[in-house]
């Protein structure tokens, strides 16, 4: 091989030299004694992308493969059902490792954080790229547990396809709903894939059937288990009607067997495969007009005739207008059904060209790409994740952010392969790239070629909106759609161990921030500490966790608290004016508003003018008016808790000539916190919905023990032995409730929680909650 590659580099000296990092081979190791690779124990990694074999012609065909042949996709599912091993597997049957990993063992190639590790669960997505039959596959492992779901999010965000992953004894849990949701927001074709089928309690038609109630999606069976839990030993292709058997004496699981099904030798599973194929051939004639006429015509009177290269095509159209998801089945612990699901994600999930973008018509060419992720290296700084949905990155190309509105130039352009990178000296649209070098690209910016090219696009973009509705199109169509941070629900103070190292602890957390939108850090101005806000207890202690190693830095939380929201029941009207005199200037502003409940819920106050604010006024000062508003809402009156569900009407506003606007914010502010202290007031808190998997045996002690608090149950479901107690739950009563629901049930249950609303508490609560906060001040 290392012949071949000198050989390949001789050929192609006007082609910029490729440059290897991390990637652990012994003869390229050899050979590039510069690259000094660092791979964590127990892991072999092949070598170079594309070098494998003898099939290379040119090293542009290495890096950008054509458009087509490009599928990115993510890995979705709820915590535990399968995701990490799934991928690993993936990743060893495409020949990018040559060892399998094991989440046990804490050696599997996306979950490379020591904390993901020590808990074996994914707490950040990992990007990797491989190929598969001649496709390139970026692949994104995500997390499954409710305080990372901003995770899944900003992934989701950039792909084209995603694989849902099901517990095929559990079926669809809390948080595949939740993913499922994530999926349908972005319009992501996707297929199913029912693991853990060698799993005791594992049912194919169980798994289904959640499927189709639970998501309210049809169910496309490609495949059928050929036995169920410890009798499972492969699948049935119902398209070709052949079965695949896994060699039991394989170690690793590439050894398969794919056998016709016939008549002498399985009867049974022949009639059943043959009705599940005419079933699904019926059910894609239903969703697809093309296949249906061809299904009328040539093939009415026998399906069996019906080329399998044509159904699959139905099938993937069907899919792409997410009509329908196709299912399939195995255990990817077991080493059985991967490469089956690898030809579906090359066969059935879309290229980068078949997904519509209507942007990319304004920008003609010119690159524009969205930061979906940030990493920081200690070696390199801060490493951003870029899909490219036009254009072409280089390293050394000056790049302009539309939302920062600066430009930036990027250093160095990887391959993402985990916590391994290939340097590489270009990218194609369609791919997924890591650049080096960004200092100001956020999460969910738009990266473009230039300020000429943004202006360009925006005016084509302008044009386009006058035909299209006769009127100006709104230059924010222009900037990529970023990703909605749903807002935090856990908040505890943090100190650090000397008063000298708290310029260090403010870096780590400015870092943390960047990487991590939904980690939210305030000052509290009454005690001047740091204030951390996370998604959840796991999502505080990680972000603890990661402080301690990765920035050395030993520091003290405070104890957890709720993030309570307050809000007023009834209208009030209010005056203030504010005269000051700066300077040799007297600035003068008198306001006149009303403050009422709101008549839906919404987090920011509602702004609306009364008849008397004339237009002019309002055009010079309008932002000014409603920073105050927004200002005054940050801090209730009760808790310091910031409002929500309130309306503001501005009735008067008068200003003396000269006023500054800062003066005109100050005014409005301090008339709305007048308004807010004289109505009456209401506390909400976060009402958690709640779903735990208990065994019969321990049920009662478990439902007796949510009466405890304040919990409300909805149902209890039966899913196999297992029951499924399903209720709304208020945050504050859920500390630590995973320890005492080990205590409760020796182990055997877990739980899942997701913020469901903010609820008002009752006047009891309430006044119990006001005096311990009075207490503790």
């Amino acid at each position: 091989m290392l012949t071949n590659l000198r050989i390949f580099a001789l050929n192609h000296q006007k082609i910029p030299s490729l440059h290897i990092n991390n990637i652990c081979c012994c003869n390229i190791r050899t050979s590039l004694r510069r690259s000094k690779p660092h791979v964590p124990p127990g892991r072999n990694y092949s070598s170079l992308p594309g070098l494998i074999g003898n099939d290379i012609k040119s090293l542009h065909s290495i890096i950008n493969p054509p458009i087509a042949k490009i599928r990115n996709i993510g890995i979705m599912a709820h915590i535990d059902a399968g995701k990490t091993t799934t991928t690993e597997r993936i990743l060893y049957y495409s020949g990018y490792t040559r060892t399998l990993g094991d989440v046990d063992d804490g050696d599997t190639v996306t979950d490379f954080m020591a904390q993901e590790r020590e808990r074996g669960i994914t707490i950040q997505s990992a990007a990797v790229t491989f190929d598969w039959k001649g496709y390139r596959v970026n692949l994104i492992d995500t997390p499954g547990h409710v305080d990372f779901t901003l995770e899944v999010e900003r992934c989701l965000r950039v792909l084209d396809g995603a694989v849902a992953v099901f517990d095929a004894s559990a079926g669809v849990e809390a948080q595949s709903v939740t993913v499922w949701k994530q999926a349908d927001k972005h319009k992501i074709p996707r297929i199913c894939f029912l693991n853990k089928m060698d799993k005791n309690g594992a049912s194919f038609n169980y798994a289904v059937e959640s499927i189709r109630e639970k998501l309210k999606a049809k169910p496309l069976l490609l495949q059928l288990p050929i036995g169920e839990a410890k009798t499972f030993k492969g699948v049935v292709d119902v398209i070709r009607k052949e079965k695949l058997v896994w060699n039991s004496n394989s170690d690793d699981g590439k050894d398969f067997e794919r056998k016709p099904l016939l008549e002498m030798s399985d009867p049974e599973l022949l009639k059943e495969t043959v009705e599940a194929r005419n079933a699904l051939i019926e059910q894609v004639a239903d969703l697809d007009d093309e296949f249906a006429d061809l299904v009328l015509g040539e093939f009415s009177e026998n399906f069996d005739l019906l080329p399998a290269e044509k159904l699959q095509s139905a099938i993937h159209r069907v899919t792409l207008a997410q009509m329908a998801v196709p299912v399939l089945c195995g255990s990817a612990l077991k080493n059985k059904g991967v490469q089956p699901l690898l030809d579906a994600i090359t066969t059935y999930l879309p290229s980068p060209e078949e997904r519509n973008y209507e942007f990319l018509q304004w920008y003609q060419g010119d690159l524009c790409s969205l930061a979906f992720k940030v990493l920081h290296d200690k070696q390199r700084g801060p490493l951003v994740f870029m899909r490219i949905y036009s254009g072409t990155l280089k390293p050394q190309l000056a790049i302009h952010n539309i939302n920062g509105n600066c430009t930036e130039r990027i250093s160095r352009l990887l391959l993402p392969f985990a916590d391994q990178h290939v340097e590489i000296p270009s990218l194609t649209a369609g791919n997924i790239a890591l650049t080096v070098g960004l200092k100001h690209t956020a999460t969910g910016d738009t990266l473009v070629s230039s300020k000429s090219s943004a202006l360009a696009a925006a005016r084509r973009a302008k044009r386009e909106g006058e035909k299209k509705h006769g009127q100006n199109s709104d230059a924010e169509r222009l900037l990529l759609a970023g990703v909605e941070i749903p807002e935090p629900v856990f908040f505890c103070t943090i100190e650090p161990p000397s008063m000298a190292k708290q310029p260090d602890l403010d870096h780590a957390l400015k870092c943390l921030q960047r990487e991590d939108p939904s980690l939210k850090v305030r000052l509290d101005p009454d005690s001047g500490q740091t204030v951390l806000c996370g998604m959840g207890e796991l999502h505080i202690e990680i972000i603890h966790d990661r402080i301690k190693r990765e920035y050395g830095l030993e520091t003290y939380l405070g104890p957890l608290q709720v993030a309570y929201r307050e809000t007023i029941l009834n209208s009030v009207r209010v005056t203030d004016t504010l005269d000051r005199i700066l300077g040799d200037k007297r600035h003068l502003v008198t306001v006149e508003l009303e403050a009422r409940p709101s008549e839906a819920p919404c987090a920011l106050p509602v702004v609306e003018y009364g008849g008397s604010v004339s237009e002019d006024l309002l055009k010079a000062c309008q932002e000014a008016v409603e920073n105050g508003i927004q200002s005054a809402c940050l801090q209730g009156p009760l808790l310091g808790s910031p409002i929500q569900d309130v309306a503001v009407t501005l009735h008067s506003l008068t200003i003396h000539p000269g006023t500054s606007t800062t003066m005109v914010s100050a005014c409005v502010s301090r008339c709305v916190q007048k308004a807010l202290k004289k109505a009456d007031k209401q506390v909400l808190e976060p009402l958690m919905k709640l779903e735990v998997i208990v065994t019969r045996d321990y049920l009662s002690s478990v439902l007796g023990d949510l009466a405890q608090r304040r919990g409300s149950i909805q149902e209890v479901q039966t899913r196999q032995d297992n029951r499924v107690v399903i209720g709304f739950v208020p945050l504050a009563e859920m500390m630590g409730y995973s320890t005492v629901l080990r205590s409760l049930t020796s182990g055997s249950a877990t739980f899942a929680l997701e913020l469901s609303t903010y609820q008002a508490m009752s006047p009891q609560d309430q006044s119990v909650l006001l005096t311990q906060r009075s207490g503790s001040a």
